[in-house]
């Protein structure tokens, strides 16, 4: 997986890398929560691990405006902290994060925790695929709505895309139709 870690220590931060890199990811490494928003714009990461307390942005902050961000792909975040205690924890999920570990981590909990966020980002890909299918009727060509509702095409796009259609005809259409038109005459 593609890795962004924020952590400001230098020590911490080598750390995390180097075990991060022993369990086959891809990181990307930074010393800020305003270096890890300026990489994160710049490149798609699957997973941000950030430090909670660091210089000019910190952790909660960086989590805020990842999730302020409209992208497809959905980006897992785990906080890590010194901050102990409900309300940290509390805090910490509120901005956005989906996870939370305590320094100094454990690298067995770290691991197993990223094959949770694996899952749940197959999980999210999976749904965002299954999200661009419509059901269409072989015969009419009507689609099934959220509410199990049958629409025309015309009718669904304009309430799922914000469309209006101007009505026109497709050449191979005019023909049939003027070809039906000459045989009604006959």
């Amino acid at each position: 997986m593609k890795i962004l870690v924020a952590e400001d220590d230098a020590v911490s931060r080598l750390i995390l890398e180097k075990a991060l890199q022993g369990w086959g990811h891809s990181v990307t490494s930074c010393e800020s929560g305003k270096a890890a928003w300026g990489l994160y714009q710049a490149g798609e990461f699957r997973v941000v691990i950030s430090d909670w307390m660091m210089p000019e942005m910190d952790g909660p902050e960086l989590c805020r405006k990842i999730r302020s961000l409209e992208r497809s792909d959905y980006t897992y975040i785990i906080l890590l902290t010194a901050k102990t205690g409900k309300e940290n924890f509390m805090e910490g999920m509120e901005s956005g994060a989906d996870d939370y570990l305590t320094k100094p981590f454990d690298a067995d909990e770290l691991k197993i925790r990223l094959k949770v966020a694996e899952r749940i980002l197959s999980l999210h890909a999976d749904v965002e695929t299954l999200r661009t299918f419509l059901p269409i009727c072989a015969w009419c060509r009507k689609i099934r709505n959220d509410r199990q509702l049958w629409q025309t095409a015309e009718e669904y796009l304009q309430t799922h895309a914000e469309v209006d259609f101007s009505h026109s005809i497709c050449p191979e259409c005019a023909e049939k139709q003027k070809a039906q038109l000459v045989e009604k005459k006959r």
